[in-house]
């Protein structure tokens, strides 16, 4: 049974849920899944390595579902930062409506989202940030509580605050992030006033699907909820989901590599690790 907020209306969707941007992982199969089973699938946008590719990217979701999806552009500190503008360009002349912004100051984007008829969410961990993304223009926020993964800011404030006070102090519709993982979570996230959870930063609870490109490896202890463990080798065992995460962190991870082990969950997991069960993205697995 479809649940409606404010938030399900304006982006179109079922239930209130979306699958916010993973790095690696919002790609065309989960998206459309997590579409397809009636909440937001959301593309993230520098997964692709430029905007031609997430053009394509684009158009493949499309071919998976006809229902709502959107694009992540998380903006972060580089010597030489990527195309955000002409990520922005690609998925707008593609026809996405819905985008989600994250990071540093989005006032760019978000005037160039809204100057073409766009839906903007902005990422925030803390009230004053959002204060400055709703005075921007944002249709919506994304609260992020300390347990969320990814980027929960520098401030240590849990989400069951943050909520409280988001519902005191802003006026448009919010998404709960951070430690949202079942049908409990949403349950209090509405109650805290929030009108979606937002899967990105429950523990990355869609990373454990069927339709997740990660290693069922890593699928399976991530949802067994194990914690780093020692290596003989290494000293500790370090579970990461692409190439060049792997080049990166050589040092660390030789041991687990060789062995094809998955003894430990990233550092971006998420504190609703220990609610994850392995499944498949169904509209009646996440009602």
């Amino acid at each position: 049974m479809p649940i409606e907020t404010k938030l399900t209306k304006l982006l179109g969707i079922r239930v209130p849920v979306v699958q916010g941007g993973m790095q690696w992982v919002g790609v065309p199969k989960l998206v459309a899944a997590v579409s397809n089973a009636g909440g937001l699938g959301v593309i993230t946008a520098l997964t692709q390595p430029s905007p031609d590719a997430l053009r394509k990217a684009i158009q493949e979701t499309r071919t998976l579902t006809k229902n709502n999806f959107g694009v992540n552009i998380t903006l972060l500190p580089s010597i030489t930062p990527p195309d955000y503008e002409g990520y922005a360009r690609a998925a707008v002349e593609e026809g996405v409506r819905i985008f989600e912004t994250a990071g540093n100051n989005p006032g760019p984007l978000i005037k160039y989202f809204k100057s073409k008829g766009c839906i903007v969410i902005h990422k925030c961990t803390t009230i004053r940030h959002a204060k400055s993304a709703q005075r921007l223009g944002v249709d919506a926020l994304s609260i992020d509580g300390f347990e969320c993964a990814g980027h929960p800011g520098e401030e240590d404030i849990g989400g069951l605050v943050l909520l409280a006070r988001a519902a005191q102090e802003l006026d448009i519709p919010f998404i709960a992030s951070g430690g949202f993982a079942d049908g409990r979570g949403l349950a209090s996230a509405l109650a805290l006033g929030a009108c979606c959870t937002d899967e990105t930063s429950t523990g990355t609870r869609f990373m454990c699907t069927v339709e997740s490109p990660i290693h069922q490896k890593i699928k399976e202890k991530r949802a067994l909820r194990d914690c780093f463990v020692p290596d003989g080798e290494t000293g500790i065992d370090v579970v990461l989901g692409s190439k060049e995460h792997w080049e990166s962190t050589r040092g660390l991870t030789g041991g687990c590599r060789r062995r094809g082990s998955a003894s430990g969950p990233s550092a971006e997991s998420g504190e609703g690790d220990d609610l994850r069960q392995t499944g498949r993205v169904q509209y009646s697995r996440i009602q």
